[in-house]
């Protein structure tokens, strides 16, 4: 299965990035060959508002099926949901790390945006 997950660099052992919207990168894999990945700066990282559903929509013309990241605003949330995109957190470990766990059915399956985006926080 495609899955994407958020990024602080470019390797499967960067840290993963909590932050949606605004992480630096997005690797691109399958589940179950992370061997073979893509790496995506995110363009959406450096806009002044909107963030969260301008990486949604390149994340969904990736046509990936899982996003594994920290915190997902609410209008990304929704952009990707819209797109049939499922949504998993995991605390901020490494691409690999997250690639693992998500694997072994331990990630957490959102059913709505992050609570910290909800607390008014920056656009994630």
């Amino acid at each position: 299965m495609k899955i994407v997950i958020t990024s602080k660099g470019e390797s499967l052992e960067s840290d993963m990035d909590p932050r949606f919207g605004r992480c630096g990168y997005f690797i691109i894999t399958d589940s179950e060959d992370i061997q073979n990945f893509k790496v995506v700066l995110n363009d959406a990282a450096q806009s002044s508002g909107g963030a969260g559903v301008k990486a949604a929509q390149m994340v969904i013309d990736e046509d990936v099926k899982v996003v594994i990241s920290g915190n997902f605003g609410p209008k990304a949330f929704d952009s990707l949901n819209a797109g049939d995109v499922k949504l998993y957190t995991v605390e901020a470990i490494t691409v690999k790390d997250a690639i693992e766990v998500f694997n072994s059915g331990k990630a957490k399956l959102l059913n709505s945006a992050s609570a910290a985006a909800h607390a008014g926080l920056k656009e994630i």
